[in-house]
């Protein structure tokens, strides 16, 4: 595959991370994180893409060599959108809390621990 993929894969990373960095708002920020995280998706198939390659379930058969795309990268692409929606999810749920008790989502607005 053409370094486009790459590029695409960089980019999307970049404004999530960016975004992320700079949110003014703790529901922004995890969104920022889904974003970046999405990146690594198209980083995970560009590796494991190969041109004209078929699904490995479909390339070994009768004893013909076809190429086939490689099935860890897959499973790791797999892997990690599971672990996203998780974290996603986890920290949707912390924003929540936070806002139920402190009455704000803003990071700024936010003082230290209290015990």
């Amino acid at each position: 595959m053409s370094d486009y993929a790459y590029f695409v894969a960089g980019a999307v990373f970049l404004l999530g991370a960016i975004g992320a960095a700079r949110s003014q708002d703790l529901i922004h920020a995890v969104v920022c994180l889904s974003v970046a995280q999405s990146g690594t998706y198209v980083f995970l198939i560009s590796v494991g893409f190969q041109y004209g390659a078929l699904a490995p379930i479909f390339g070994s058969g009768l004893g013909r060599r076809i190429p086939v795309v490689d099935p860890v990268v897959q499973a790791l692409t797999l892997t990690d959108v599971v672990v996203s929606a998780a974290v996603t999810s986890m920290l949707l749920a912390l924003v929540v809390q936070i806002a139920k008790r402190r009455r704000t989502t803003a990071p700024d607005e936010l003082s230290g621990l209290e015990g």
